[in-house]
């Protein structure tokens, strides 16, 4: 049987199903891998027209949203600190490796590890140059990441995504991400969620409308050890994203560290009060679309803490529908 590799829509959770569906139905022997048996398309190109609407709903059960967040500021401020994310994720040392650090953090490859800020250097290269065809962001590095001479990882924490290339066309920021290895389940919702928002913000940064998010897995693969857990329900209706995280750059730096700081004042306190988890979701004079993500962050944490009222209280003044809409998702995990 021939197998799709091609998947188009208008947004992620649109070409999500359709390509769990193309992965469902594969019967050719599995593909062997250091975790299991997988089913898997080759060189599967992926194209969404309207990447704003990045959230995946038809998971079952959904990942977790404190978590995406979190990391989408991890990676915009350039770390790769394990603390910061080990906290919203506690299994994720079992699949990148324990240590204080992770090796192939996204950000910190993008804004540190080569000896310059890749995203500044980007922004500077497109704004003075709409029409260059010379703006690549590298993550891979040989040096760090090529397989030992016996074929063994040098690190649990290799980055699946290698590169992206971005281009200027009609006005708006055109984002292709290549990928090596694709977890439809466990990788995918939150790839999609990073690299579309990364997508977003350097469009604020030049004042300029979004474009295609399109994506090439050159391993897009399923692990049947996975089937029995998780699941897709297509019939679910997704809510519209209507924030615009999009800003000068100067004023989006800003609010992105200022969000790091909120996020630490959580993780590094052990006997948070709900006084001061209000004071923390405040956060005076910061744009309604990080407000609205920062509740999401603080309600996970009131959640955590058994603030069963906080958690109300902070999803009330979230008004973005899909992030109301995954978060119901999430609570359904927990009943």
């Amino acid at each position: 049987m021939k197998y799709n590799n091609i998947f188009k829509g208008g947004s992620a959770n649109e070409v999500w199903v359709n390509t769990y569906a193309e992965l469902s139905k594969k019967t050719e022997d599995p593909q062997s891998s250091r975790i299991g048996p997988t089913q898997e398309i080759l060189h599967a190109f992926i194209s969404i027209s309207n990447p704003r609407q990045r959230w995946i709903c038809a998971r079952i059960p959904a990942i977790n949203p404190a978590f995406a967040i979190a990391e989408i500021i991890w990676i915009l401020n350039g770390r790769n600190d394990s603390k910061f994310l080990n906290y919203w994720n506690g299994k994720l040392p079992e699949y990148a490796g324990k240590g204080d650090e992770y090796h192939g953090a996204y950000g910190y490859r993008l804004r540190k590890s080569f000896g310059l800020d890749q995203l500044n250097k980007a922004y500077l290269a497109l704004k003075n140059n709409p029409n260059s065809r010379q703006v690549v962001l590298q993550i891979w590095d040989p040096n760090q990441d090529l397989p030992n001479e016996d074929g063994s990882a040098v690190s649990k924490d290799i980055p699946c995504n290698i590169v992206a290339m971005l281009k200027v066309r009609e006005g708006k920021l055109e984002w292709q991400q290549i990928m090596r290895s694709n977890d439809i389940i466990l990788g995918m919702p939150y790839n999609f969620i990073q690299f579309t928002t990364l997508q977003e913000i350097i469009s604020g940064w030049l004042r300029i409308e979004v474009g295609t998010y399109n994506h090439l897995s050159d391993s897009l693969h399923l692990y049947l050890n996975d089937i029995s857990d998780y699941g897709s329900k297509s019939s679910i209706k997704v809510s519209a994203n209507e924030d615009d995280l999009r800003l000068p750059k100067k004023r989006s730096e800003k609010v992105v560290k200022e969000f790091a700081v909120k996020i630490e004042q959580i993780i590094n306190d052990p006997f948070l009060s709900t006084k001061k988890l209000r004071e923390i979701a405040r956060w005076e004079g910061a744009p309604k679309a990080y407000k609205n993500l920062l509740k999401i962050i603080c309600a996970e944490e009131a959640r955590r803490s058994g603030f069963s009222t906080l958690v109300e209280e902070f999803m009330a003044y979230c008004k973005n529908p899909i992030l109301s809409q995954y978060w119901s998702l999430w609570m359904k995990r927990f009943k």
